[in-house]
């Protein structure tokens, strides 16, 4: 992804969950998807899909287990 595909993926992600400090980073060895922070927090990946000249994005975030415990 290039950077100005980043910055309106951030822009939107930001927005729809209402989070200034949420970051959408490019990942160093991979062109097709972008990590998604908050703060230093990483959150998960983004994933880029084009087919029959659609584009469409997929976010996926692992909870752990113990991560619920925290309250």
């Amino acid at each position: 992804m290039d950077q100005s595909e980043i910055i309106r993926l951030e822009a939107y992600m930001r927005k729809k969950f209402r989070l200034d400090i949420l970051e959408v980073r490019q990942r160093p060895t991979k062109d097709d998807s972008v990590e998604v922070y908050l703060g230093d927090e990483f959150l998960g990946v983004l994933f880029r899909d084009e087919e029959d000249g659609e584009v469409s994005y997929d976010f996926n975030m692992a909870i752990l287990s113990f991560d619920l415990e925290d309250g």
